[in-house]
């Protein structure tokens, strides 16, 4: 039974089983830990793209590359911009002083920006990073979980080249469709069985 043990404790230190704390108080900890990571989870699945909903975070509805999620009386509408990820759009974002926060973002030559304006008694946080956007209206108490929500949510964000490509060809949105009338008849044959009991 000692061996056993032995063997397990072992087993679960030479794992190498790492656990990392996240400072919640600071929003530039906050960003700086979580955007770091190497993350490859993912949860939601839409139409050339995937990403991770962190548990608490609950989806609600999709309009095209538009997702809606809701957290503890917040809601965040997240914006993927395909085109941008498609063409490598540059992001070019000067830091304004006059916002509550403001911090442009370069990850390892991943750009976005970091921008909360206060508006009357509700911030509004606007996260661009990894060619989507995220923008929520939260009391100030909300503001550094909104954060670290929207921090997993984009630096999870993974999109498939051929479906982006694919979206954004000529032929890919129009319709084919063929007009069909239930209800007319393909032939005015007296001879149908309706019309002989008719007669």
């Amino acid at each position: 039974m000692k061996k056993i043990v032995l063997l397990v404790l072992v087993t679960v230190i030479l794992t190498g089983c790492t656990i990392v704390r996240i400072d919640t108080t600071s929003i530039d900890n906050i960003v700086d830990v979580i955007l770091s990571k190497e993350n490859t989870l993912y949860n939601r699945v839409g139409r050339g793209y995937k990403y991770y909903v962190p548990r608490g975070v609950t989806y609600i509805d999709s309009s095209g590359s538009n997702d809606k999620l809701y957290s503890n009386g917040v809601y965040y509408y997240l914006y993927l911009d395909e085109i941008g990820y498609y063409y490598k759009k540059s992001i070019n974002y000067k830091v304004d002083n006059s916002k509550y926060y403001s911090r442009k973002i370069n990850n390892k030559g991943n750009l976005g920006y970091l921008e909360i304006t206060k508006q009357d008694d509700l911030y509004l946080i606007e996260f661009v990073y990894n060619y989507a956007r995220i923008e929520a209206l939260v009391p100030k108490d909300d503001i550094n979980d909104t954060v670290l929500n929207c921090s997993y949510i984009l630096s999870t964000i993974k999109y498939n080249s051929n479906i982006v490509k694919l979206s954004l060809e000529d032929d890919f949105l129009k319709n084919k469709e063929e007009e069909y009338n239930v209800f007319s008849s393909k032939n005015n044959d007296d001879d149908s069985f309706l019309r002989y009991e008719e007669k």
